[in-house]
């Protein structure tokens, strides 16, 4: 027991720990199959653990992959409420609040232009946690932007773009403790105070929301995106391969009612687990909470809202209250095996294991780059280890105490490089098949997996881009500020060759 505990394999820590993530993603962009590609990646991550041993190999891949991320509290947390929400939105399908809310919709949201901006809305409203807002959006506006011929790879990225970007800039949200908690020790600054100094050099997250107002108001698409919006009708769904049909009487109250309830429930159960009721402030107990929890025991009680709201004005009977059980269940699996894949195979390459964090550290904390450069050196290093972990989180804590160390006493280069890896993060996240906020979008719009990630990875890039070229003026001035105004300036200036090339495509 003791060889297998102090067991270090030949490739820990080095290049080759990078390989398994690769191969899935690069597979899954060629062949469209995710879950192959998924395994495939956690299979190649478990021949490297056991240096080719095939029964070390499969123990590893089902007893330290696949079952200790089934049995790990807060994944069964995000998949429970994932269960939970696939239930309730199939309830009030069968109630008839989704399609009174669209009839009410259609009827107030008269434009395509306007379901979108709606959509955003929502989303920046919803700041407080990127799973809870990809969810619910999708929720609530997928009925509306059908209405107005959106597709569904539209809607995902319109969830993405308001979920993590949002997040990583509201001082009120689950995201502020990630920053919080990466800090090293003795460290002579705040955590929340860093997180607030970073806000305005996350030139990705800021950006992306410009870039997304610019697309829907201009209503203009390129790459792949064009693609889907002019052949809508070949899109690909998902979860509504069964239409669930209508067998109650709802009114709109029937959908808006549990969704504010959900709302307002999960909030209050943040601020619970937070220990905001035992004298923790506000800012801090959402910054401490258990989030999965409060999701669960908040979506729990909702269930029990809306069994009290339908029964017993039988808005639906209790038969076919009781079958949307399995019926949610089942729109959900393909979100659940996605998600569990992902985070099998985050789990094989992470720390225990393979450890890509540990080659990363090595990289950069070994290196001696110049107080020039280290802005976007951490943007695109960040970029690059949330692309290929799926964990925004996880790069934080490798990348934050290595900035903070670094720049000890330079407080706006500090900020500037904190801004990036958050930045970097985040657009990791978007451009990878592995987030798991990036599959809980393509869940909520009910889009197909890999066809949200191709068509949103063009604009993550165009704005990666020009946020990079804004760290490049943050690192040469040493001033944060002139990097932000170059950063939007060059989404300008692409915005400007987006809306002339697409004027002479038609």
């Amino acid at each position: 027991m003791e060889e297998i505990a102090n067991y270090v394999p030949q490739m820990y820590a080095t290049f080759w720990a990078l390989i398994p993530p690769v191969v899935a993603i690069v597979l899954a962009l060629i062949t469209k199959e995710v879950y192959s590609s998924l395994f495939l990646g956690i299979v190649i991550g478990g021949l490297f653990w056991s240096n080719f041993r095939f029964e070390a190999t499969v123990n590893h891949v089902f007893k330290d992959g696949i079952v200790r991320v089934l049995t790990n509290s807060y994944n069964m947390g995000i998949l429970v409420f994932l269960v939970i929400l696939g239930v309730m939105v199939c309830m009030m399908n069968k109630a008839g609040g989704s399609a009174a809310f669209g009839r009410w919709a259609s009827a107030h949201i008269k434009t395509r232009i306007g379901a979108q901006l709606a959509s955003v809305a929502l989303g920046v409203l919803i700041f407080i946690d990127d799973y809870f807002n990809c969810l619910t959006v999708g929720t609530v506006m997928r009925p509306v932007t059908d209405k107005h011929n959106v597709t569904r790879a539209k809607l995902a990225y319109v969830i993405d773009a308001t979920a993590a970007p949002v997040c990583i800039i509201a001082p009120i949200s689950s995201w502020a403790a990630a920053v919080g908690s990466s800090l090293p020790a003795g460290c002579n600054i705040d955590g929340f105070t860093l997180f607030l100094r970073a806000i305005p050099f996350n030139y990705y997250a800021l950006l992306t929301l410009v870039f997304l107002a610019f697309l829907i108001i201009t209503n203009i698409d390129y790459s792949k995106m064009k693609q889907y919006e002019l052949n809508a009708h070949l899109e690909e769904i998902v979860g509504d391969e069964e239409e669930v049909p209508i067998v109650g009487h709802g009114k709109v109250k029937d959908l808006i009612l549990p969704i504010l309830f959900l709302i307002a429930s999960c909030i209050g159960f943040m601020l619970y687990t937070g220990g905001f009721f035992k004298g923790v402030p506000l800012a801090e107990a959402f910054a401490n909470c258990s989030s999965a929890r409060s999701l669960v025991l908040g979506s729990f009680l909702t269930l029990i809202f809306t069994f009290i709201l339908y029964i017993p004005r039988k808005v639906l009977e209790f038969v076919d209250f009781c079958g949307s059980f399995a019926q949610g269940f089942k729109a959900m699996t393909s979100a659940i095996m996605i998600l569990c894949l992902a985070w099998t195979l985050s789990g094989v390459c992470g720390a225990e294991y393979l450890n890509i964090q540990g080659f990363v550290k090595a990289a950069v904390g070994g290196s001696t780059m110049a107080i020039a450069v280290m802005p976007v050196i951490f943007f695109l290093i960040s970029l690059g280890l949330a692309f290929a972990t799926g964990t925004s989180w996880g790069t934080f804590g490798i990348l934050i105490p290595i900035s903070v160390t670094i720049l000890s006493g330079n407080y706006m280069m500090m900020s500037v490089c904190v801004g990036a890896i958050l930045a970097g993060a985040v657009c990791g996240d978007h451009i990878s098949p592995i987030s798991d906020t990036t599959i809980l979008s393509s869940a909520g719009a009910q889009c197909k997996h890999i066809d949200h990630v191709a068509t949103q990875m063009p604009y993550a890039l165009t704005v990666a881009l020009c946020a990079s070229v804004g760290y490049i003026l943050s690192g040469i001035t040493g001033n944060g500020y002139i990097g932000l105004a170059g950063a939007a300036i060059s989404l300008a200036l692409a915005m400007v060759i987006i809306v002339i090339t697409a004027k002479r495509g038609r």
